[in-house]
């Protein structure tokens, strides 16, 4: 019997798959035992918007013209690589090279099957299974596209990684280390990371700054620079993905990206983050709840108000954040109903997956256009610094701005908040109008 006849059929996206077991319910990494294949459903929203991103980057000429040989390293279920082959139209699948990596033979195995079982519906790309260390699996050849998904820190495999990159190439890496990134374990976070993150609302952004600072550190050992195409915090892990360029000249500019986040700034300090062009320009007549710092700012690191060093620039690309629509995504991975489904799905069931696929993008094409902003405010922070009542609708602020002539976009932050390219005193304007002080 082969290994096809015990699987029990399941669908992610619009990608079928064979599993050893019917996927367990909830969030979260759960328990990754030895011999035994992985399937998280928590991690679908990442590998739709890794499709998306894929797509995104053939679409604009990062990956060359050729061959396009990508890496999903630490792979489980081999499910990630299949969704690219699988969802890509069929002329960019074609161009893929997959290469899928576990140290679990009985893994690549359980991948391999669901290839065989439910190949690529245009019959495009390749998929390659190797068993060992993604650390040695990843120098075998120059990548294209590497993703790092492991369970826990991806700290111990980004500097092979990085060597592995083409002159052009793109990188996507996962952490679910949050304790440490989101400073509620310390010595984690310095032992690995070098940093420290303030442990607030915006943990979590601080914490996807801290990774991209280091990886950026990384990069510029090997003379490359990253460039961040999309940050995202989604349930129990954060995730960024950056671009990698072969470029001396711009890995020796890596400290213009990095520095500080204060919260609750002195005048001084906004001050000189405005001179540094990190803070929208304002009369400093209202502070702001946090800015940035440049790294060379005097920072006492003993401060329990100072997170860093992190990422003080974008944390995404405005044209990589627009393409990633709900129209886009469910043009690439939303299944359609059947009424002879292969797996035997009922509508109600292709329609909730379809949702899925939908709320996995939702606000990055809005929150592209202001991905450059100085503020990211999460609004229950915002009416208890202003003293107001209950906390405003992002929805509400975000338009006020605009019609005011600003920048400001609703965040896909987890945590209700909004981006904007203002003055502070103009959002505090708008946030009084709204609710009026009690």
């Amino acid at each position: 019997m082969s290994i096809a006849d015990g699987g029990v059929p399941h669908r992610e996206g619009r990608t079928l798959m064979l599993l050893p077991n019917p996927p367990e319910d909830g969030q979260g990494p759960g328990t990754k035992a030895s011999g035994k294949v992985f399937y998280n459903p928590a991690m679908a929203g990442s590998r739709t918007r890794s499709v998306l991103l894929l797509r995104h980057a053939l679409d604009e000429g990062f990956l060359g013209e050729g061959t396009v040989y990508a890496l999903d390293g630490l792979t489980a279920s081999g499910l990630r690589a299949r969704r690219w082959l699988n969802e890509l139209p069929a002329e960019m699948s074609e161009r893929v090279s997959a290469t899928i990596v576990d140290l679990e033979e009985e893994a690549l195995r359980w991948a391999e099957a669901s290839h065989d079982e439910f190949p690529p519906s245009h019959g495009g790309g390749i998929l390659e299974p190797s068993k060992g260390d993604l650390r040695s699996v990843v120098l075998r050849s120059g990548r294209h596209w590497v993703d790092i998904d492991p369970y826990g820190s991806p700290m111990p495999f980004i500097d092979s990684a990085m060597q592995s990159m083409a002159r052009s190439g793109v990188m996507e890496v996962s952490a679910t280390d949050t304790a440490a990134l989101t400073g509620s374990s310390r010595t984690a976070l310095m032992r690995r990371y070098g940093a420290r993150v303030r442990t607030d609302s915006l943990a979590h952004d601080s914490g996807m700054r801290v990774m991209l600072a280091t990886f950026s550190r990384v990069a510029a050992r090997h003379d490359r620079a990253i460039v961040p195409l999309l940050s995202v915090w989604d349930s129990h892990h954060l995730r960024v993905s950056f671009r990698v360029l072969k470029s001396v000249s711009t890995a020796n500019e890596l400290e213009d990206s990095i520095g500080w986040r204060v919260h609750s700034p002195t005048k001084e300090e906004v001050s000189a983050s405005i001179d540094a062009g990190l803070h929208h320009n304002s009369s400093v007549v209202h502070l702001p709840m946090h800015c940035m710092l440049p790294l060379k700012f005097p920072i006492d690191r003993s401060d329990p108000r100072v997170s860093g060093p992190l990422w003080v620039g974008p944390m995404g690309d405005r044209d990589a954040m627009s393409s990633m629509t709900e129209e886009n995504a469910l043009e690439s991975s939303g299944p359609e109903f059947s009424v002879d489904d292969p797996i035997g799905w009922d509508e109600r069931r292709v329609e909730a997956e379809r949702r899925g696929v939908a709320r996995s993008v939702r606000h990055i094409s809005e929150e592209s256009d202001v991905i450059s902003s100085s503020h990211l405010v999460v609004v229950d922070d915002l009416a208890a610094w202003l003293g107001s009542g209950a906390p405003p609708s992002p929805r509400r602020i975000v338009d006020m701005l605009n019609e005011a002539g600003h920048s400001a976009g609703v965040s896909s932050y987890g945590r209700p908040s909004f981006r904007a390219n203002a003055p502070w005193e103009a959002i505090v304007e708008a946030a009084m109008s709204i609710q009026p002080p009690m």
